[in-house]
């Protein structure tokens, strides 16, 4: 397919492909492919679901690079010295940000507690009341999107800002991304709108009561600048001549430290972010709905692709590289 085929052919799906909103791809350092469907432009933003945790693993290698944070094996518990444990409870003690960062963190419940956590004033601190149990630390995958929340309160505490500033002034903003505000309400009529509604979305993320932003999914981003995020990867943490993350931070977090199962796609899994193949550097950060931000540095690309809310569509890694790879110039 052409340029033009390939508009047609998402156009007029009523497969997989009818939610894509904007495909964005940036080649050797220029854009080369900007697409919309839907009624969606390219500035628009979308809820990128669980590419959040991409974006959350780039925030926390910032924070450890300007000093914040020791290193990914400090302990979770250093950053919450007021929280009262809860008796008898000891895993919690070793639980790192490594944990957090890999999914092997430990969590007392067998589903996520969305209705409890998603309910209460303080979503971080209803999360650390799941955190640890009597298994101990296995080093099982255990994926965990409201875990990840623990990551949110670490980097608050840590720099003394919220989270969404923290984001604006180390990543957005010099990326050239815009401005994110907090979405402002929590309610569970407003949960499910966030979710379902399929108009564009402003440059939001979505918070908790204590404007605390959601560090597993909530992040409404537009195609092209998820593309630039993947850039980052491309230019090793370098944007415009400028050092935003350091190289040595994103060579451990897109190396495998796990590989994941028949439900993950049999990927490997960095920190937050999937390396699809063993060999060869392509990585994702990868939501549901097909969000995602691709990235393959033997080709010099960085794709980013949102959709709106379509359940049973996780990875979008094999459409990139067959429909859009070979139409980029």
């Amino acid at each position: 397919m052409n340029k033009e085929q390939l508009h047609r052919f998402i156009s007029e799906s009523t497969g997989n492909e009818s939610n894509i909103c904007q495909i964005f791809a940036i080649k050797d350092g220029t854009a080369v492919f900007d697409d919309c469907w839907r009624g969606y432009k390219t500035d628009d933003a979308v809820n990128v679901n669980s590419v959040t945790k991409g974006v959350m693993s780039l925030l926390a290698g910032i924070a450890i690079d300007k000093g914040f944070i020791r290193d990914v094996d400090q302990k979770v518990m250093d950053f919450f010295p007021d929280y009262r444990v809860k008796r008898g409870e000891k895993t919690i003690y070793e639980v790192t940000i490594r944990h957090l960062l890999t999914m092997t963190a430990p969590y007392k419940y067998r589903s996520e507690p969305w209705t409890k956590v998603c309910t209460s004033d303080d979503w971080t601190l209803a999360v650390l009341d799941f955190l640890g149990g009597r298994k101990g630390i296995t080093g099982e995958f255990k994926y965990a999107t409201l875990g990840i929340q623990i990551l949110t309160g670490i980097i608050e505490n840590a720099t003394g800002e919220k989270c969404i500033d923290f984001a604006n002034k180390n990543l957005f903003l010099p990326l050239g991304i815009p401005e994110h505000y907090i979405h402002g309400t929590s309610s569970k009529e407003d949960q499910f709108d966030f979710f379902m509604n399929n108009n564009p979305r402003k440059n939001e993320w979505y918070s908790d009561p204590q404007d605390t932003v959601t560090a597993g999914w909530g992040l409404c981003s537009s195609a092209r600048d998820l593309a630039k995020l993947g850039e980052l990867l491309l230019n090793d943490g370098m944007y415009n001549g400028k050092r935003i993350i350091s190289e040595d931070y994103l060579k451990d977090m897109t190396t495998p430290h796990l590989k994941l199962g028949r439900m993950f796609g049999n990927m490997n899994y960095g920190y937050l972010w999937y390396k699809p193949y063993d060999d060869g550097e392509v990585f994702a950060a990868i939501g549901d709905s097909g969000n995602i931000i691709y990235v393959n540095k033997g080709q010099n690309v960085s794709v980013g692709m949102t959709g709106t809310f379509k359940p049973r569509i996780f990875d979008r890694v094999e459409f990139i590289e067959k429909n859009i790879l070979p139409v980029l110039s």
